[in-house]
């Protein structure tokens, strides 16, 4: 009698799709493992991260500490990050040739900086381990195979090509990202789905005191917004941008309020607080202080403050302080003005933008139906997920990639076991 290998079928060919194809491979030899890909290019965005350099993961190897960057699906990865973590990932690179360096902010890229390093990598372990990479060929329906009596099978699929060809499979991995697509064959096979909305984006503002300002950053800036008892806030490095505010804060501050920004269609007062290091009686403090030492030079080029002088200038500027201005003509009247205009300045969010090429979504498979420790569907046997089909995001800084190699890695060592464990 021939023993036919176990079939498992990868929908998805990027960071997810390959880790996944790549670890059940290596992990189960006897299993055929083939990947499908919609378009003639996987793993695009691997390619483009980081600026061309992709960041890889970051430099967090506490799983309880890890978890505190995911807006969402934190609590669930706690668990697949004491089993797969940055560490391993930086290992499971290094085991294959591709050592990772670590910037002071804490994001890995890998030392050549160009991510081709990782792409070329992934297809090279592919290819090792014998995954059978199907390009250009995208997925039409997903079906469960029946009796012939027309019920469901404990295990097993069918998978039509949008070309019309079906073939069957026994497991299936679905890496399809925030691709619409993805989400329905989950929905047909039983599941979930959280309304997908977008993460990890720049803020569209147009106020006059950002206006010519479009690449002034701080170094550290508390941005702050609320919608009734919801209040949010990030600190971190602000850029300012042609259409608005930019840099890690702002990033990271959509993210957390990824569903209240869209809720309220992008449009909401946002709090600036330009130096958060003092508080406004030490501000008024050292404001005096030039005010008392320097009182017949001109405000708008002699700031106490350590802040871009472009910045000073346009903030004052808003609090009707003119140009030619001594510090001994300065009210208090005015000064409060200004103290608020540094610590508590309004601006209004009328829309979002995108960070640079990479488009990151919250929303996807509920978690609950999901077996974090094999990454298998709770409801359909022999189905897995793994990357950002799931609902899982995280801040920006190599979060989400780190979730898409845990979550992809987990589902590779359980679909290759001959034996169903749900």
């Amino acid at each position: 009698m021939i023993v036919q290998p176990l079939k498992v079928v990868v929908i998805g060919g990027g960071a997810a799709g390959f880790f996944g194809a790549i670890t059940c491979a290596e992990t189960y030899p006897q299993a055929q493992v083939i990947l499908l890909e919609a378009g003639r290019q996987p793993l695009s965005k691997v390619r483009i991260s980081g600026g061309g350099r992709c960041n890889v993961t970051h430099a967090c190897f506490d799983p309880a500490g890890l978890v505190q960057y995911y807006p969402r699906g934190g609590k669930a990865l706690r668990g697949a990050f004491s089993r797969f973590q940055a560490k391993d990932t930086v290992v499971w690179f290094s085991d294959r040739g591709v050592q990772l360096k670590t910037e002071p902010d804490g994001r890995m890229f890998p030392i050549t900086d160009s991510s081709e390093t990782i792409v070329d990598c992934l297809f090279e372990a592919a290819r090792a381990s014998g995954v059978q990479i199907r390009r250009g060929t995208p997925v039409d329906k997903i079906f469960r195979q029946v009796t012939s009596l027309n019920q469901p099978l404990d295990t097993g699929f069918e998978i039509q090509l949008k070309s019309g060809e079906i073939f069957k499979c026994d497991r299936i991995l679905l890496a399809t990202g925030s691709n619409p697509q993805g989400y329905r064959w989950a929905k047909t096979l039983g599941h979930t789905i959280e309304p997908p909305v977008p993460s990890l984006f720049t803020f569209t503002i147009s106020d006059p005191r950002l206006q010519d300002l479009a690449g002034v950053s701080v170094e550290s800036a508390r941005l702050r917004l609320g919608v009734g008892k919801t209040q949010l806030e990030q600190i971190g490095p602000l850029l300012i941008t042609h259409w608005g505010l930019s840099g890690p804060a702002a990033l990271k501050l959509s993210a957390w309020a990824a569903r209240m920004l869209h809720d309220c269609n992008y449009r909401t007062t946002l709090q600036i607080n330009w130096l958060p290091q003092y508080n406004p009686e030490k501000l008024r403090e050292m404001l005096l202080a030039v005010k008392s030492q320097l009182p017949q030079r001109a405000i708008s080029t002699n700031c106490p403050l350590p802040l871009p002088r472009r910045l000073w200038q346009s903030l004052i500027a808003a609090v009707g302080i003119s140009g030619e201005q001594r510090w001994a003509e300065l009210s208090n009247k005015v000064l409060n003005q200004l103290i608020q205009e540094l610590s508590e300045g309004k601006y209004q969010i009328q829309g979002k933008g995108v960070f640079k090429e990479e488009f990151v979504t919250c929303g996807g498979v509920n978690l609950k139906e999901v077996n974090f420790k094999t990454m298998e569907s709770r409801i359909c046997p022999g189905l897995y997920f793994a990357g950002e089909i799931l609902d899982i995001d995280g801040v920006t800084g190599g979060f989400n990639f780190q979730s898409a190699w845990t979550t992809a890695y987990l589902a590779g060592q359980a679909m290759g076991n001959e034996e169903i464990k749900n």
